[in-house]
């Protein structure tokens, strides 16, 4: 018996080993490498979700969904011509859509057949393009998995019409410039009609979409924005960059206020918080302790009051009296006479002042000149032109 059980003992032994190493094989080739989180977060360039089809949902829906929704009168020519068109992308989702010229409205509704619970949403969507005049080219898009739509109303935020249509007409820019560079920028269909701004287009970029259209309508310039987007674009083509911040390389601007309030010229300086109360000013009778008149007399306080006003009394005569006495003063006059001014001392030329006397002894009071010069006349000169002939 001992025997049996020595050898029942060794063969649960090996057993054993034998059941450990192939729990051990097993783990070893189950183990995997081990995955970075950022490679987990991160979504590939080319991966796409896979198409709802008619297998994830064979059994249809349950229950009729519709929508409607109103268009402009302006709008019925265009949906009229279309509408074929839009009957018949909506049939191959196997969606039911009418058009009611005489209520102005428009209608889709599932049916039997319809598979997709999501598309009677998208559905809606593009009925609702339709009526904010986006056409039919760009509204069918919606119907697509990785495109979706945004109506933003901005009717309600300017109160002022006029500076309403300034901003809107500054989103569109000259021949619709700046809203060619925002689609481009963000991949999205944008149309600005009324008081809504339609877009179409990937979830991202109807979300910058809208940030722009709210802030131009906050009088921020949509070229601040679109500077941004410009920088982001070129920044996320850097593989490196893309899980940095971004905030160093966006640019910052300032709002500058170009009409500066005036300060005032007396500027009303707040005195500091103190929860306890003003000092109370010291009373007649205090003044008289400090001084201390208090103790005296009453006829003391008599003879000092009968003082101080007879002082006071003469300074007022004295005033008085200087007043008085400036009548009496003369002014003072200014001289009438001109002090002569001194002579200046000249040198005289007493050469000069003999020529001089010499040359008015020569002359005679009313006489010609010593040797005068003969008049030349016109006969004279006649005269000898004739001679010089002969």
């Amino acid at each position: 018996m001992r025997h049996f059980r020595h050898h029942s003992k060794m063969a649960s032994v090996n057993s054993m080993d034998g059941v450990s190493e192939a729990q051990s094989g097993k783990k070893s080739k189950n183990e995997k490498k081990p995955v970075d989180e950022a490679e987990l977060l991160t979504v590939p360039d080319d991966w796409k979700e896979a198409p709802f089809t008619k297998e994830d949902n064979p059994r249809g829906m349950l229950e009729e969904s519709s929508f409607a929704t109103l268009f402009p009168k302006y709008r019925e020519a265009y949906l009229k011509d279309c509408w074929p068109l839009v009957e018949k992308a909506l049939g191959e989702m196997y969606i039911k859509a009418s058009l009611d010229l005489i209520e102005g409205s428009m209608t889709v509704c599932t049916t039997r057949k319809t598979f997709d619970p999501y598309v009677i949403i998208r559905a809606r969507d593009l009925i609702k393009l339709l009526a904010r005049s986006v056409p039919f080219e760009q509204a069918v898009r919606i119907l697509q998995d990785d495109v979706a739509c945004d109506i933003i109303k901005i009717g309600t935020l300017v109160r002022n019409r006029e500076r309403f249509v300034k901003r809107r007409q500054r989103l569109i820019g000259p021949k619709g410039s700046t809203l060619k560079a925002l689609e481009l920028l963000t991949n999205c269909y944008v149309m600005v009609q009324g008081n809504t701004v339609s877009a179409l287009g990937p979830f991202n970029g109807l979300k910058e979409v809208r940030k722009v259209v709210m802030d131009t309508m906050k009088n921020i310039h949509p070229i601040y924005n679109i500077k941004t987007l410009m920088i982001k674009r070129e920044l996320s083509k850097d593989p490196e960059l893309r899980v940095q911040n971004w905030e160093r390389f966006l640019p910052k601007f300032r709002h500058k206020n170009l009409t500066k309030r005036k300060e005032p010229r007396k500027k009303s300086v707040k005195k500091e918080y103190t929860p306890f109360p003003p000092q109370q000013p010291d009373s007649q009778v205090d003044k008289e302790l400090a001084t201390g008149e208090f103790f005296l007399r009453e006829s003391v306080k008599k003879r000092t009051k009968m003082a101080e006003i007879k002082v006071k009394q003469a300074k007022a005569l004295t005033k008085k009296q200087e007043q008085r006495n400036k009548a009496f003063i003369p002014p003072k006059e200014k001289p009438l006479l001109k002090k002569p001014k001194a002579p200046v001392e000249s040198k005289l030329d007493i050469d000069a002042i003999k020529d001089k006397v010499k040359k008015a002894k020569t002359k005679k009071l009313g006489a010609p000149p010593v040797n005068p010069a003969p008049p030349v006349t016109s006969t004279t000169n006649k005269k000898k032109k004739m001679k010089s002939k002969r």
